[in-house]
């Protein structure tokens, strides 16, 4: 399952809608009800420099994305402990 923050790349293996491969950051995985299997997601489209270019939903199969860069490990704020 992707989660915000990745990178990943979305091609016919994810859905049949996407002929030509696109690349796009999570922003949220949708709660939405779907068939099983299958996900919405909430990314923003990138272009080739790696700009976003569109916000859009869409839905795919998370067995079909390609990672191509996991989301960053949240870095600790200075000065604060978790208990």
């Amino acid at each position: 399952m992707p989660k915000p923050g990745d990178l990943v790349q979305v091609t016919r293996a994810a859905s049949v809608q996407f002929v030509e491969p696109i690349r796009c950051r999570v922003v949220r995985v949708l709660d939405w009800i779907t068939y099983d299997g299958w996900v919405w997601l909430d990314v923003y489209q990138l272009d080739g420099k790696g700009d976003a270019v569109a916000r859009r939903s869409i839905f795919v199969r998370p067995a079909g994305l390609r990672v191509l860069r996991p989301a960053p490990a949240p870095r600790p704020v200075p000065g604060r402990r978790d208990a």
